[in-house]
Parts: C-alpha cells; structure tokens; sequence
C-alpha cells in the first residue's frame, strides 16, 4: 500500500487479516481476558455496565450487569474477579453472585471513572483512571493495588488511561495516554515499584490514538489503534513488525486467548460514531480475531489478594 506521512503504510480498515467472531455490537468493548480457569473469554462493554463470558468452543456467551460502568475484569488468585467499576475496585464472584467493593480511588468527584487495567507478576493490579464527562481534563492517576489491598498513586495527569501492559523481562510496564496520542515505559521492580517514566512512542494522527495492549511471547508489544482502524505489533524499541487492517475505526483492546494462547481477540467500540459512520460499519461493536501468524500470548497475572 502506499506510504503514509509518517513512512508507514496508510492505514486503511478493508479488513484482511481479521475476522468477526461475536457481532456483540458493544457500545464500548474493553478490557478482553482470557481465563484458562473458567475456559472463557471474559470482556466488557464499559457503556452497557455489563460483563461478558465467551466460550471459544461452543460460542455460548454469558452475560451479567454490573450497578455502574465496568471497565475491566481479572482474575483472582483465591477464586471469583476483581472488577473495575466507575465508583470502585471491587471483587466480585458469579454464582453464586457476590459483589463486594473493595476501594474507591476518587470518592469525591463522581465523573471519574476507571478504564483500563492488568495483573502485574507480584500479584498487584495497575490500573488507570479519567475524567468520564471531559478527556481534556488531567484528572487520570495510574494507580496499584496491591495484594494487601492497600492502594496506590503512582502517577497523575492522564487524560485518558488506558492499556497496562508488561514486558516479558518483567521489568518495564507500558502505559497509554489515549488522548496524547503517547505510550509511556516506567521501570518496573519485583514489588512492584515504577520508576520514572519516558516517551516510549508517539502516534501520528494518521495512526489514530493508542488504546489497549499486549504483549507476546516473542516480547513484542501488540497495540489497538483508536479511530485508525488497526492493530500494530512493535519491538520492544519501538520499530514496527507489523499492522493489520480491521473492518471498524474503533479497536480498544486486545489478548491472546484459548488453551495454546495462540488466538488474537480484538474489542471495538460504537461509542462515539454518528449514524453515518455505522451505516459504512456496520460491525463496530464487534469482536474480531486476527491473523496471528502463528505468535503466541502470555498467561494472564491474577490478583493476590
């Protein structure tokens, strides 16, 4: 394909290399989460509060709402979830249902909300926040919950927070500011303590926004491009190995699923798009699989706590 302004490929959304696998038309997808546990794949829709479960084996998919808005679900090393909610982190066990909060890391501003999060290998969950009713405000923290239950600020002036991810040397977490169009490294120790963090990339515009993450088995850094309509797959210094076209604007996150990790699930959104964009995609919303190429995910953390 012809070059971009940037010298990589222009970014198109023809959908080679991607296949829809649940038209779940989500308002707002995120936070997808293989769980070899349960043998499901669990993901959210941040707008409809809900939590959904997707067998890959039989297609059955289960789903639970949730009293706010839920961005992220992970697993908990004793049993059950620990849930993102808008007003807290809370542990929450399906059947039978039993939600308990557990912190709320802004209980005097009700337009905050948290977004996106991951187990660290310590057993801590880092997890970001953002001003819901306005993302020019730098009201985000990236916090860390540790297994204590004890929570953490460990960095402020996010606009929106998204994508923890941690690299396979274990010692760098990566970190997005969505709407700085900024993925950021912090240096990460065995407790779980970040150092100072550094411009790991910036996305042109043609690149859209950096959304969720992941990383592979390979240490490459797999990232949803927000309004371009792509996944890319970086070195962990950055350099592009690879980008795959999807047939919506909106990707948000992404995970390796399935007993052999070696399947690619993609989230999208709706959220945002006028009548006329959805009348051209009609599958936003939608949950796609990708083209791996034969690259393999990690396993998840879980929660210690």
């Amino acid at each position: 394909m012809p070059a971009g302004p940037d010298g990589m490929g222009a970014l198109t959304r023809d959908g080679a290399g991607a296949r829809l696998l649940l038209d779940v038309q989500a308002t707002l997808g995120e936070g997808p989460l293989w769980s070899e546990r349960d043998s499901r794949l669990y993901f959210v829709d941040i707008r409809a509060a809900t939590l959904h479960a997707l067998s890959l084996d039989s297609g059955a998919l289960d789903s639970w709402t949730l009293p706010t808005q839920i961005g992220w679900a992970i697993e908990r090393a004793a049993g059950g979830l620990v849930v993102g909610l808008q007003d807290s982190i809370a542990l929450l066990q399906l059947d039978p249902w039993r939600l308990q909060r557990l912190v709320d890391p802004h209980p005097h501003d009700p337009a905050m909300r948290l977004n996106d999060a991951k187990a660290g290998p310590g057993g801590q969950i880092f997890a970001g926040s953002m001003n819901d009713s306005d993302t020019d405000r730098s009201d985000g923290c990236l916090y860390r919950l540790d297994a204590d239950g004890v929570l953490h600020t460990v960095d402020r002036g996010y606009r929106i927070c998204n994508g923890p991810a941690i690299s396979l040397d274990q010692r760098t977490l990566y970190h997005s500011d969505t709407a700085r169009r900024v993925i950021y490294a912090y240096p990460l120790a065995a407790d779980g303590t970040l150092g100072p963090r550094r411009v790991w990339k910036r996305f042109s515009k043609p690149e859209g926004f950096p959304d969720g993450m992941t990383v592979d088995a390979e240490g490459a850094l797999w990232v949803a491009h927000w309004g371009a309509g792509c996944i890319s797959r970086f070195a962990d210094d950055g350099r592009l190995l690879r980008r795959v076209a999807l047939p919506v604007s909106q990707p948000t996150s992404l995970t390796f699923a399935g007993p052999r990790l070696d399947r690619l699930i993609v989230t999208s959104a709706r959220d945002g798009l006028s009548a006329e964009q959805l009348a051209r995609e009609p599958l936003a919303g939608g949950l796609f699989e990708l083209d791996n190429e034969g690259v393999r995910g990690m396993p998840a953390w879980q929660y210690g706590g």
